[in-house]
């Protein structure tokens, strides 16, 4: 099976399940490709050697890879054509919530405003945080014209909040300063 199918070439893209065509540069096409760039650097981000205490997190992780799957099905699916068997709602929501909780109790309160940075792997967290309000936007934007399921916007908002925790979570398991701004 080759990976090309010669489709794309003029600019359009089909949505999920339909052969309705409409251009790569759609709010929609947009949307979920921001989903797509997030879902990447999270791979990143869970790619390297993590340590141990940080193995309850990979494994949420691919759990929210999974979920930013769902997400970009209902997001490359028209509001007609209801083809997609998994839906994000609350229940996602608030296990971002739980695992937010969870890692808070675990870290210092915050006392100033945190720049980008320490290790390696909390700088991919904030990539991954800002990619995912970027998405967010666009999410909220293309809403204004076309349906979307309000919770897909609600989990990017609690999610974007998640990579901010995990990036200090993550300076604290590496014994990594937060940067702070004074």
């Amino acid at each position: 099976m080759k990976i090309y199918t010669k489709k794309g070439d003029k600019g359009k893209t089909n949505l999920f399940g339909t052969d309705k065509r409409i251009s790569k540069s759609s709010k929609r096409v947009k949307s979920y490709g921001e989903i797509d760039e997030l879902n990447s650097f999270i791979g990143l981000a869970i790619s390297g050697d993590a340590p141990e205490e940080f193995s309850h997190i990979i494994k949420e992780l691919d759990k929210i890879q999974i979920d930013l799957f769902v997400i970009g099905a209902e997001l490359a699916t028209i509001s007609d054509d209801k083809k997609i068997v998994k839906r994000i709602n609350m229940k996602d929501v608030e296990r971002l919530e739980n695992i937010i909780d969870s890692c808070s109790e675990e870290l210092e309160p915050l006392e100033n405003f945190i720049l980008p940075g320490g290790s390696s792997v909390a700088a991919i967290f904030h990539i991954c945080r800002t990619i995912c309000r970027r998405a967010e936007r666009n999410i909220v934007d293309l809403s204004e014209e076309d349906e979307v399921n309000e919770e897909i916007i609600t989990y990017l908002n609690r999610l974007s909040d998640l990579f901010f925790i995990l990036a200090r979570f993550s300076n604290k398991i590496l014994g990594v300063e937060d940067v702070k701004w004074d």
